[in-house]
């Protein structure tokens, strides 16, 4: 049988898809960051940064490093975009990049022992992907050579917020392709224009290109405690299905720490690949207002918007009509429970706001007001001393868990779609118009059987409403704990909408 060349072996893309995207607040949050969002489009980052490396000639199934909250959600966002599945490493807690690409190579070794990594963040936007597969075809020459690759981006202006590369010897991998001089982490502006005045240096874009085998040996050298307790992890961690579970214990006391420090700053086979692909983090309300295109008085608006004697302003909107008079680079970002206003060069400072409501337990630091499920989403309507109400959304052949409370009772009317509906014994199908009452302490669960999502309304009624009133007892999602009998206990929440359903 003849082994199939490395020179010709498929890419293994791995996407990192962690992070809260707080500089992008309201919109993203850490219940539902940035790359999930469909910001720039009508697709989200993620769904477009999977697309770009969904060449079966050339790259295999896209490897997913994320958390067990975010596992359902890219499941259906790919079905959503008709690419391909994927596998998955589940972190059990964030730890940065470089632990979690040492749990994606030792996943890739699994299936190939001469894996090649491709690494992507999810949340970076991609102007010309023609360019980003001539970059990638070079990098992959010089990782099968043993390089270590990351991509530089040219730098058009003196960003503070991104690192930098100078670029030193050329190579022979292909056009653009050179040794590393050195790293600088984000400079002050007057040093980050002198840099870009340079010429020799480029934006530091996150991406990188290497043999698993050869990230593994660097790591061992510069870290070897850390590769030690990732490789725990991954041994101890349960495999199935193409996902991987590292060992919650053995992973969390691993060393935080981010690939760039780990080993490209410290490794003598670092290389650059320097490229102008239209590339850029979003990583602030100005930068996703430059990805679009202005109107004659420089304004950049999305949804329903009137603005009048504005300028360089910035408006997005998903949810009314937002009117402005007067302004002069602003950025004004409305979603339905939160507004941000603020000068253009004041736009950073959202992470200030973000740590205060945080310091303050309010919800609206992490979480929107709809909340997505495995099942599908509710969003809070209204809340009282004794009641609340929900827009519940279950979809096609997606089911609640069989569940039930002690302090609450529920009314269920369905406004859309065909709901079959378990409350006890009785089993019955729901349409449009009809209802159910589910007094406390019922055994209840609702299933969509249909091909169109079902929409119902939940009226809550009782003396307590935190989710620690759920009982589950069943679950086809696995979220029932099975060290406590066949309960799940969640915190009581706080007074207002609960952040848990079904």
């Amino acid at each position: 049988m003849k082994t199939r060349s490395s020179k010709t072996a498929l890419i293994q893309p791995v996407i990192l898809c962690g992070g809260s995207g707080t500089r992008l607040w309201p919109a993203s949050r850490k219940s539902m960051p940035k790359q999930f969002l469909p910001l720039l489009g009508k697709r989200s980052m993620l769904q477009n940064i999977t697309q770009y490396v969904s060449d079966p000639s050339q790259f295999k199934s896209a490897l997913f490093v994320t958390n067990e909250d975010f596992e359902f959600l890219i499941k259906r966002q790919l079905v959503e975009a008709g690419l391909r599945a994927g596998n998955f490493v589940l972190e059990p807690e964030g730890r940065n990049t470089a632990p979690a690409i040492v749990l994606a190579a030792l996943s890739a070794l699994r299936a190939d022992s001469q894996a090649c990594l491709l690494v992507l963040p999810s949340d970076h936007v991609i102007g010309s992907p023609a360019a980003f597969h001539d970059m990638v075809q070079v990098g992959a020459r010089a990782a099968r050579d043993g390089a270590l690759v990351t991509f530089g981006m040219k730098a058009l202006s003196a960003e503070t917020g991104y690192g930098y590369i100078q670029r030193d010897a050329p190579l022979g991998f292909g056009e653009n392709c050179y040794s590393v001089g050195r790293f600088i982490e984000k400079p002050e502006l007057s040093k980050a224009e002198q840099l870009v005045d340079d010429g020799d240096y480029y934006w530091n874009s996150g991406m990188f290109l290497f043999s698993a085998n050869r990230y593994l040996e660097e790591v061992q050298k510069f870290e070897p405690e850390m590769f030690d307790t990732c490789k725990k992890a991954f041994e101890k961690g349960s495999k199935s299905n193409g996902t991987l579970r590292p060992d919650r214990k053995a992973f969390k006391r691993s060393k935080s720490i981010s690939i760039d420090y780990a080993v490209m700053e410290k490794t003598r086979n670092a290389v650059v690949v320097a490229a102008d692909i239209g590339w850029s983090d979003v990583g602030s309300w100005p930068s996703f207002s430059d990805q679009q295109s202005p109107d004659e008085d420089g304004n950049v608006v999305q949804g329903d918007v009137l603005l009048e004697d504005c300028s360089d302003t910035c408006v997005y909107s998903n949810n009314r009509l937002i009117t402005a008079i007067g302004l002069d680079g602003h950025v004004i970002i409305d979603t339905p429970d939160a507004l941000l206003v603020a000068p253009k060069e004041r736009a950073q400072d959202v992470k200030e706001i973000v740590a205060s409501l945080q310091l303050e337990s309010r919800k609206e630091a992490d979480s929107h007001k709809k909340v997505h499920r495995p099942w599908g989403t509710y969003e809070g309507l209204d809340v009282g001393e004794s009641h609340q109400v929900k827009h519940i959304v279950v979809y096609p052949g997606e089911k609640l868990s069989l569940q039930y409370h002690h302090h609450r009772s529920e009314h269920w009317v369905v406004v859309a779609g065909t709901a079959e509906v378990t409350v006890g014994e009785t089993v019955q199908q729901l349409s449009a118009n009809q209802s159910v009452y589910i007094p406390a302490e019922a055994v209840h669960r609702l299933y969509n059987p249909g091909t169109e999502p079902v929409h119902l309304i939940e009226v809550q009624v009782g003396n307590y409403l935190g989710e620690d009133d759920i009982v589950r007892l069943e679950d086809v999602y696995g979220r029932i704990d099975n060290n406590s009998s066949s309960m799940t206990r969640i915190e009581p929440a706080k007074r207002g909408i609960s952040q848990d359903a079904g």
